[in-house]
């Protein structure tokens, strides 16, 4: 393998030269700079990555921290903050966290350690003041699906209370009053948001069901099937579900059908997230559109921004989700 000295010796110029040729110095002249390229093209000479980022204090990396890149909704906001890197000649380095604090933690200090220029953290199991602690360290440190109001200014969230709301509020106004709820099992904030907003609109709407309308299961297909399995169980008289995401609403879709229950004419069904699944399941799922495109790409320029030194003026930084409406919720009569 070709070392600096050989790519020296080949291109009839110190090694100096050589260095200040491959760190875009301005002090390189055009004839070294043809002279040095032209040596590092015919010896296969590739500069050390981490030597270059000592130099120009930048490695080009954004760092994203997810729970689970396999799962779509993480891809698609791992897709979002890669458009962006693109945009700007940088690529990402992902870390899965898992909603674990250990993991997240490992994460986390893997991604500063290896000098990301700017990060953009989905965390749900770290605490708030060892975020906080994270953000002090890294300037260019955003959060995704977070509020800490002591760092706000880098924080990009979406409302989860109001989406669950809208979507229970939606069943009531089609003349629902069963309304189950299917959830998340993981201990974060989103599920206590999204329960409390079914409950309010519940309340609101002068709705009062017991707690066994309730079931909680892993955030998937699977956790949906589970947790649907489990009301039915009960014998509840139920006229309409809310999902936690629209895994869990494709879940339920199918113990429904296996148990001869008719979508939408005997039971609605509403889920969250506006994912690929939500479009392609029978029938088509009414659900809440979560932006996570545009909320992935708002904190990867707002970490870029941020990584520069630059003002930002960058809006919304909470977003407001809205109603998808297709084809699972059917009007009571």
């Amino acid at each position: 393998m070709a070392t600096i000295k050989d790519v020296a010796r080949e291109a009839g110029v110190s090694v100096a030269t050589v260095s200040r040729v491959v760190n875009q110095s301005p002090k390189a002249s055009q004839s070294s700079i043809t002279a040095v390229k032209a040596a590092m093209q015919k010896l296969g000479y590739r500069p050390n990555a981490a030597a270059r980022a000592l130099v120009s204090q930048s490695t080009n990396i954004i760092g994203v921290l997810v729970n689970d890149v396999s799962d779509p909704f993480f891809g698609s906001l791992v897709k979002a903050v890669d458009n962006v890197a693109h945009e700007n000649g940088k690529q990402v380095l992902i870390g899965n966290g898992y909603h674990h604090a250990e993991q997240e933690r490992k994460a986390m200090e893997l991604l500063i350690n290896s000098r990301c220029d700017a990060l953009v953290i989905h965390a749900k199991a770290l605490p708030d003041e060892e975020l906080i602690s994270y953000a002090r360290e890294v300037k260019s440190m955003v959060l995704i699906n977070r509020y800490i109001p002591e760092i706000a200014d880098r924080c990009i969230s979406l409302d989860n209370f109001k989406g669950a709301y809208l979507a229970t509020e939606y069943l009531i106004k089609n003349g629902h009053q069963k309304i189950a709820c299917i959830s998340s099992s993981h201990p974060i904030e989103d599920t206590d948001q999204r329960i409390s907003g079914y409950k309010s609109a519940l309340h609101d709407y002068g709705i009062s069901l017991p707690a066994s309308y309730i079931e909680q299961a892993e955030p998937s297909t699977s956790g949906g099937e589970i947790a649907t399995t489990n009301l039915l169980l009960k014998s509840l008289d139920i006229t309409a579900i809310v999902a936690y995401n629209d895994n869990m609403a494709a879940g339920a879709i199918f113990v429904l059908q296996e148990n001869g229950l008719a979508l939408p004419d005997q039971i609605s069904l509403i889920g969250f997230d506006d994912a690929l699944i939500s479009r392609y399941v029978s029938p088509k799922l009414t659900t809440v559109l979560y932006p996570i495109q545009q909320m992935g790409e708002q904190a990867a320029q707002l970490a870029l921004n941020l990584a520069k030194g630059l003002p930002s003026e960058l809006q919304p930084l909470r977003f407001s989700p809205t109603l998808v409406r297709r084809e699972s919720v059917k009007k009571q009569s």
